[in-house]
């Protein structure tokens, strides 16, 4: 429901941990793509780009909607069927970040409630930033292009660190920016790498399992304090851990 699912065992810690947290977070910290923005169509039509370029039939767009959250190169091999060891591979990939970069932000669009829960995060006084493993030649102009009140406050990319999430230094490093404790800060994300980092930071951390799942992924074993099955229902949840 509105709360969302609890993950076994872990299930009166979520209940603790939630109650902590009612009184109020320092700061929410989103991942990017498949959290905060659905940029799924935009890469669904880049690997049907690459596939068309190459002389392929299209994909199925589900098949590469759940594949989202596996970065550039992940896609690189679903649409061309070839891996990182493929001697062409690296200009492949340059080929496709340059159709991406070619469409970038002219589909893509926060989620439901998304724009709403900002709002009300700068309404009541919490700030708010992205950590992302999207890198910020694509980051930072897909942010400029969608409309968030407040903007966000921080936007930490892999160019910003030395280790990318699943390592916590790029949500810790967020935290800093936004002048909170890592253990007051909330963390969404939709894929384990978000979980694990945000844990391995010491922050209450949300499942999106809303985002780009792929099959035979499960998120109840990601370990997250909570999960959510929509972006509508992660607006109520942190509206009410804000109230």
């Amino acid at each position: 429901g509105c709360i969302g699912e609890l993950h076994g065992a872990r299930g009166k810690t979520w209940h603790r941990r939630v109650n902590d947290y009612v009184r109020r977070p320092e700061a929410v910290i989103f991942d990017l793509d498949g959290t905060l923005i659905d940029t799924a169509e935009e890469f669904v039509a880049v690997v049907q780009q690459m596939r068309a370029n190459h002389g392929l039939s299209p994909m199925e767009q589900s098949v590469i909607r759940k594949s989202v959250s596996n970065g550039s190169g992940a896609l690189v091999t679903l649409a061309l069927g070839i891996e990182a060891s493929h001697p062409e591979y690296e200009d492949y990939r340059s080929e496709f970040l340059n159709h991406y970069e070619a469409v970038l932000g002219h589909s893509a669009k926060p989620y439901p409630g998304i724009q709403a829960l900002v709002t009300h995060l700068g309404a009541e006084g919490i700030p708010w930033g992205v950590v992302t493993n999207k890198f910020r030649r694509f980051a930072e102009p897909l942010m400029n292009a969608m409309v968030f009140r407040p903007p966000a406050q921080s936007l930490i990319t892999p160019c910003d660190v030395v280790h990318a999430k699943p390592h916590p230094e790029p949500i810790l490093l967020g935290c800093k920016q936004l002048s909170a404790l890592p253990q007051r800060t909330i963390y969404i994300g939709d894929h384990k790498r978000d979980i694990d980092a945000g844990r391995r930071a010491g922050c209450f951390t949300i499942a999106a399992t809303y985002g780009y799942i792929e099959d035979g992924d499960d998120p109840a074993t990601w370990q997250a304090d909570a999960s959510v099955d929509s972006s509508e229902a992660l607006l109520e949840m942190i509206m009410r851990m804000i109230q």
